[in-house]
């Protein structure tokens, strides 16, 4: 395993695709790198010489926002949006989907498990 920005990226896969086990990086930003990097994009992480993995090591600490930082960023951002109470804001503070998609039907993964709610009980003559 090969280790850049303190994550362990696979060594059996091509570089590209090793690359986006960072997070903050996918697959145009790790073709980028390897471009910059001078790495054959077709090239196993095993077969990087130490100044190839160097050189992408170096590229990424200087021109990306990965891992820590990134998650940070992102928490404090939706923190300002809900702090400042914007439509957005109070859609994450309640857990609702926040990019105009209906929540009748669907919308399961920010509603979380259904919750069940009885039946109002007809009235007997």
């Amino acid at each position: 395993m090969a280790r850049i920005a303190g994550v362990d990226i696979p060594t059996n896969k091509r570089g590209e695709v090793s690359l986006t086990y960072i997070y903050g990086i996918g697959r145009s930003a790790a073709q980028t790198i390897l471009g910059k990097a001078g790495v054959d994009a077709n090239l196993k992480v095993s077969e990087w010489t130490d100044e190839q993995t160097a050189k992408v090591r170096e590229i990424i600490s200087e021109e990306y926002k990965i891992e820590g930082e990134l998650r940070s960023e992102i928490q404090l951002n939706i923190k300002r949006l809900m702090d400042i109470g914007c439509y957005r804001g109070i859609r994450h503070r309640i857990g609702l989907p926040l990019r105009g998609q209906k929540t009748k039907n669907n919308a399961r993964t920010r509603k979380g498990k259904k919750k069940t709610v009885a039946n109002k009980k007809k009235a007997t003559k």
